[in-house]
């Protein structure tokens, strides 16, 4: 299969190369087809990888991920947004920012997460909201934690979700890993999530951990207020 990879950082790298070892073949995207740290990455991966612009990468691939840093993601998501059309787009992004007195903040309001934002820059596209609450290799390597630990979708497009399922089994998610959260405006929480990441990352120390659910035994449903 053919995927375009947005972005060039830890995550951008992490999912392109785990996708080449999946043998697929990846176009990395970055601002312009000639970034040093993109070419020498599809050197490596030769012959299946390759380097072009955020548009190239988006008109190459058949799904996209979405890996740009959050306070970049708008502009980014913008200038491929023609090739985007009609594209599933998996958005691992988190709108983090520091505020002027050095504190840990989301830039983004609580009437739309940063995903929602991202499909309004590019309304034709099939944006699903996943990865973005583990580290980077975590999300391609579940197998570093034992048990039964989780990951979230969240989109509009129910078939967008289902191939974001498939590729997510692809990098060795079980089914009962996989946790639909609803609608696209379910990426608020789960952006949200990132501000208890980084206290729990300080107190576990390191970012290898993620959650998993405990349900109580024998208890009886009761339907969530939201």
């Amino acid at each position: 299969m053919r995927i375009g990879v947005l972005g060039t950082g830890m995550v951008g790298e992490a999912i392109a190369t785990r996708l080449i070892e999946l043998q697929h073949e990846v176009m990395l995207g970055s601002r312009t087809a000639d970034n040093p740290k993109a070419l020498e990455w599809a050197a490596h991966h030769a012959p299946n990888a390759s380097v072009g612009t955020f548009a190239q990468a988006a008109a190459f691939g058949t799904f996209v991920f979405h890996c740009a840093n959050g306070g970049h993601a708008e502009k980014v998501i913008a200038s491929a947004s023609e090739p985007l059309a009609g594209k599933v787009v998996i958005d691992t992004s988190n709108p983090i920012e520091r505020s002027a007195d050095g504190v840990v903040q989301l830039f983004t309001d609580q009437s739309a997460s940063l995903a929602e934002r991202l499909q309004a820059a590019a309304p034709k596209a099939r944006f699903v909201k996943a990865l973005n609450t583990i580290t980077a290799s975590v999300m391609v390597h579940p197998e570093q934690i034992a048990g039964d630990h989780l990951t979230f979708l969240a989109g509009d497009d129910p078939g967008a979700k289902t191939d974001t399922r498939a590729l997510l089994e692809q990098f060795g998610w079980s089914p009962a890993q996989i946790v639909d959260l609803g609608d696209l405006t379910a990426a608020r929480s789960a952006e949200a999530y990132l501000l208890l990441w980084l206290k729990l990352w300080g107190h576990v120390g390191h970012p290898l951990f993620n959650l998993s659910i405990t349900p109580a035994a024998g208890a009886e449903a009761h339907a969530s207020p939201v």
